[in-house]
């Protein structure tokens, strides 16, 4: 729609005419399944005489109102409301209807598949709180707000400030909210429904109570362990009020687990809403439990930085999103029982920030955002992940201690303010005496990963007589920069301690050195520390995973863990060789079919959940995309094949034993595999510890579909015994690893299906053994995409464009269709940018196969 996409030039233009005092918000949730109505009062001040506009994404404006005026209808277009003759002081009403979506943006509406019960929450960052009230839609332009719902009379209400009792009215229930402190608009939230809740409460460092509550729809509650919450919960604020030196900012602290929810979470002012997946209906790996943890004190952390004090513009969004992904790894290593969360962090986070910024749409961490479909591709893994792994090595580099004063006192000093990343740096300067300029040019203003490898020397006797750090970067992203990292040496001990040994009874290897430095921007740095001691059997740079940089070995330490990474005693390190195995593999420096020799070797004892997830996840990528096609189908049986092993050997009731299986029925390809898939869903065979609950039954019924052993009738009857809303997910899921014509059809015309539907029937179309079922399917989509990106909303479109690309063919006929439509679309920045990412990773695919294939 003209008008929907804001740019810079324009939220800064607006920002020097407008200042916003406050909003109060009518809303009326009872009108129907299609819209709700909503009268907006907006009271602000302006230059006098100025024009401007308010942003609403309106279905249909009853009356806009300005100072007591009744304004024409031709000011409001459906995006924006166009406002001139300006006053110094302003009172705005503007009373329209907007329209609830099926898209997990503005208000989302659910309907409960087991007892249709209707269900809301509101999503609104980036630019979506202007589809449920009038506002001038950026962050800068902060004000406070008063809700005031009206909504059936079986509902619960929940919004940034503590839910009122409400008062009757004509078989209704009108929630009449206490005013929020200033906050940007992309932070509020209603969320509504039939919703239950477990309350508590804790008290804060500052001696007020803070009031407690966890929701989930009525369906889910019996699932809910929230005691679990609470107790993360407490631990998260415990640890941040101490860090930080600030009092939680906020009056309560509710957290409610929502469907159909696109991200993880979203940090809305004591109000957060979490994805449902979250809630543990069936067994989960350890990984996702984890997970579900570092997600918690990611938003609870947000309550500080980005809501307490928030970033002026968009380019600073990573500052946000990074600060929330490194204080939440630190909370929980250091305040949780997930101790060994930095090796999580390394596995998962690392990966994410190294895949992305190889891409050729990699950015700068500070990202030019020149308007919100800037915005909107940039929840990426620079924003997230390489920005977390950069403020780990800032941490570093000032010192964790000085770290925490500075953003401490960056709080006091900009509390429900806006900032920029300046402001944050100035702090730091002063509490840590490190000049900062050239760090952040040289890590927040250019894009791209180095390459860090030692070169080193010994004498007959072993002896380290030099030893250098080597320092590249590729021609594209030339940038080198300054690390703090640590060397670690390892070498393997015997269950007595003695070290040297090779092949003894239960080997260990540990660290038996450890060396932390500065290294400065050049391509070689000499560490004379470390001449005169005796080489070990492993160097491992960046032990500790302190700095930010791709890690390769000497030869001589590369052979060694190779033949003992499943030695290696601590897990963090071990991520390390995990992560610097998988990323010389998708370079191509190292042989796919090597790659699976290397996990399938050494998994087996792998103690922590992500690492296994991931190696596993990477496994079947390697099988399917990465080896040469011409050993595709035995890759594939041999990992399946190994898998069932692995299942059958783990201990009863491990995470391992559940993630084999799991992988497993990812990877079937023989008729073996399908008859175990069939037992083990009849109960004719059993694996002790394992149950075969609602999700697993999923995944097993979905390998089946996937070998041609199953299909809609199994589908439909699973669907019958499970007609909840996970059964809906994984039902849409398997039906497209079926049948991807038809996914593809539905993706392409039907409107109505709902976010996270589309997104699970993206994730079945890419599940595939033998990819030529998608060779037809390249040209609608291609003649499609142009369409749907203006036809849909930006998250459906996404889940189009990424979800059924059909990377699984990895061919050259599919980047020449690729780099011809390029080439014909060359005015759409933001979905160019997701094609260019899709066809990276294809020609990634490519060169790793021809590196296979060499072998």
């Amino acid at each position: 729609m003209p008008g929907e996409n804001l740019t810079r030039v324009e939220a800064q233009e607006r920002k020097t005419l407008v200042s916003v005092t406050s909003y109060d918000v009518e809303l009326d949730l009872t009108t129907g399944p299609d819209t709700f109505r909503s009268i907006t009062t907006v009271v602000f001040d302006a230059t006098e005489g100025a024009a401007t506009f308010i942003d609403a994404l309106t279905a249909k404006v009853h009356a806009v109102t300005l100072n007591g005026t009744a304004l024409d209808a031709g000011v409001a277009d459906g995006a924006r409301i166009a406002l001139s003759g300006l006053a110094a002081s302003n009172t705005l009403v503007v009373d329209a209807d907007f329209a609830y979506t099926n898209t997990g943006e503005g208000l989302h509406r659910f309907v409960d598949p087991v007892d249709g019960e209707v269900y809301l929450y509101s999503q609104f960052e980036v630019p979506d709180s202007r589809r449920v009230f009038a506002v001038f839609e950026q962050p800068d332009l902060k004000a406070t707000f008063t809700f005031t719902v009206t909504a059936p009379e079986n509902w619960v209400v929940v919004s940034n400030s503590p839910t009122p009792t409400p008062r009757a009215a004509d078989g209704k229930k009108v929630f009449a909210f206490e005013t929020t402190p200033r906050i940007s608009s992309y932070i509020t939230a209603i969320v509504a429904g039939p919703y239950e809740a477990v309350h508590s409460e804790l008290t804060s460092s500052s001696g007020r109570v803070i009031p407690l509550g966890v929701y989930a729809r009525k369906s889910l509650m019996q699932y809910l362990d929230a005691d679990y919450i609470f107790d993360i919960t407490r631990k998260g604020f415990a640890y941040f009020e101490e860090k930080f030196g600030y009092p939680y900012p906020f009056a309560k602290y509710d957290q409610l687990f929502v469907p159909e929810f696109n991200a993880g979470a979203m940090e809305n002012a004591g109000a957060v809403t979490f994805t449902e997946t979250y809630v543990f209906r069936s067994k989960v790996t350890d990984a996702i439990k984890e997970r579900r943890v570092v997600t918690i004190l990611h938003e609870l952390a947000h309550m500080w930085f980005g809501d307490l004090v928030t970033m002026k513009w968009w380019n600073d969004l990573w500052l946000n999103e990074s600060f929330a992904e490194w204080a939440s790894t630190i909370a929980t290593a250091e305040a949780t029982e997930w101790t060994e969360a930095w090796a999580t962090f390394q596995a998962m986070e690392k990966s994410w920030a190294y895949k992305q910024d190889q891409l050729p749409s990699t950015h700068p961490i500070v990202a030019t955002i020149n308007d919100l479909e800037d915005v909107q591709v940039n929840f990426d893994g620079i924003t997230y992940a390489k920005g977390g792994s950069v403020l780990k090595q800032l941490a570093a580099w000032v010192g964790v201690e000085a770290f925490f004063a500075g953003v401490g006192a960056y709080f006091r000093k900009h509390e429900y303010g806006n900032t920029e990343l300046s402001d944050l740096l100035r702090e730091l300067e002063i509490t840590s005496g490190r000049e900062l300029t050239s760090w952040s040019q040289a890590w927040l203003e250019t894009a791209g990963v180095n390459t860090l490898k030692p070169v080193v020397s010994v004498d007959e006797n072993g002896v380290i007589t030099s030893f250098e750090i080597t320092q590249t970067a590729i021609d594209e992203q030339p940038t080198i920069r300054p690390h703090r990292l640590a060397i670690g040496f390892y070498d393997v001990v015997d269950g007595s301690g003695n070290t040297g040994v090779d092949g003894d009874l239960s080997p260990k290897v540990v660290r038996t050195h450890r060396l932390e430095l500065d290294i400065d921007a050049d391509a070689s740095t000499s560490v004379p520390e470390l001449v005169g001691m005796k080489r070990p059997a492993l160097i491992l740079l960046n032990d500790d995973d302190l700095a930010y940089a791709k890690i390769r070995m000497d030869d001589a330490s590369w052979e060694f863990a190779l033949r003992h990474l499943a030695d290696i005693e601590d897990p963090l390190a071990r991520a390390l060789v995990w992560g610097a195995a998988w990323d010389a593999t998708r370079d191509a420096e190292v042989a796919s079919s090597d790659y699976v020799d290397l996990v399938l070797g050494n998994i087996a004892t792998e103690t922590e959940s992500t690492t296994m997830r991931l190696s596993l996840t990477q496994l079947t990528q390697v099988a399917r995309l990465y080896v040469a096609p011409e050993k595709r189908a035995a890759t594939i049986e041999r990992v399946g094949d190994a898998l069932w092993e692995l299942a059958r050997g783990a201990a009863a009731g491990s995470d391992a034993q559940f993630q084999f299986v799991k992988f497993f029925a990812n990877i079937p390809s023989t008729d073996r595999h399908a008859a175990t898939l069939k037992a083990l869903l009849d109960g004719s065979i059993k694996l002790d510890g394992l149950e075969i609950d609602a999700d697993l039954h999923w995944e097993l019924l979905e390998g089946l579909v996937l070998l041609g052993e199953a299909g809609e009738a199994e589908i439909t009857a699973q669907f019958e015994a499970d007609m909840t809303a996970n059964g809906q997910q994984a039902a849409a899921r398997a039906r497209a690893t079926g049948d991807k014509k038809a996914a593809l059809d539905a993706a392409l015309t039907d409107a109505s299906i709902p976010n996270v539907i589309l997104r699970s029937s993206g994730m079945g179309y890419h599940h595939v053994n033998d990819p030529s079922a998608l060779e037809p399917l390249v040209a609608p989509y291609f003649d499609a995409l142009d369409r749907i990106w203006k036809e849909r909303s930006y998250k459906i479109a996404e889940y189009v464009a990424l979800g059924f690309y059909p990377t699984p063919l990895a061919s050259q006929e599919l980047v020449d269709a690729t780099n011809a439509w390029l080439e014909a679309h060359p005015d759409i920045p933001a979905l160019r940018r997701l094609v260019i990412e899709n066809l990276a990773g294809v020609e990634r695919a490519l060169q790793a196969q021809q590196r296979d294939r060499s072998e």
